[in-house]
């Protein structure tokens, strides 16, 4: 088995997310952020359920004029966005720079900075529309985090990160192109990705956009209501110590 082929486990992540229910359970939705918490065993101290949930009620809010998610029960919400971000959270190290690349509605980036105090978040969107309403959510949580309005890469051009981290942005082929220029401003890409993960780790390769990067799969984690597991692949330029 080569380097590149080592798709093991890190030994001990900071935070590794809840384990979960294979199915989404078919009683009665939850009424309360705490309802679906405990549902999917994902438990939060209070004071961070309780940003979470003015999070996501700020989210719903700007939904009703905007089209920023689909996950709009808390259900869907915890069983979909927090775990994932939950997951993502666990990767980060204490005091870690992080773009979210294509932000949307603010998942991952404005969760892990509520779930991650202690890094700084930034969140990047080319789309105008999206980019202001984040902010205006940022604002209204008074969270410390910079909104871009441009596409990833901009960003890139003008400041460094420790972490890139983005979910159903586009195919792994893609997140290479634009991160190829940029891996002296970035020490490694976290990025979610589902069940065709293998297919597009090899067309990145056949392609030829693998040959100055290592990909690792460094976690794998079960979602509620899926029938295949998530992953996050961890990417970071060749020659360097693994971040």
């Amino acid at each position: 088995m080569t380097p590149e082929e080592d798709f093991s486990e890190p030994e001990s992540p900071p935070q590794p997310p809840p384990e979960v229910p294979a199915e989404l359970p078919t009683e009665l939705p939850s009424a309360t952020l705490n309802e679906a918490l405990v549902k999917y065993g994902a438990p939060l101290p209070p004071e961070v359920a309780e940003r979470v949930d003015q999070y996501v009620r700020a989210l719903w809010a700007m939904n009703e004029k905007l089209n920023l998610t689909r996950h709009t029960d808390y259900d869907k919400f915890v069983a979909r966005d927090l775990i994932d971000s939950m997951a993502l959270a666990g990767l980060i190290k204490p005091g870690e720079e992080v773009l979210d690349l294509g932000t949307g509605g603010g998942v991952p980036g404005i969760l892990i900075a509520i779930l991650r105090p202690d890094v700084q978040v930034s969140l990047s969107d080319s789309v105008a529309k999206k980019a202001s309403a984040v902010q205006d959510i940022v604002a209204e949580l008074d969270l410390p985090i910079a909104v871009y309005h441009a596409r990833g890469e901009e960003v890139l051009d003008d400041f460094r990160f420790d972490s890139v981290v983005c979910r159903a942005v586009a195919p792994l082929k893609k997140l290479l192109t634009w991160l190829e220029p940029h891996w002296l401003s970035v020490n490694k890409l976290l990025a979610i990705k589902g069940t065709k993960w293998v297919e597009e780790r090899n067309e990145a390769r056949h392609l030829g956009m693998a040959k100055k990067v290592e990909i690792r799969k460094v976690h794998e984690y079960e979602t509620p209501g899926n029938d295949h597991p998530s992953v996050i692949l961890k990417v970071w330029a060749k020659g360097r110590k693994e971040p």
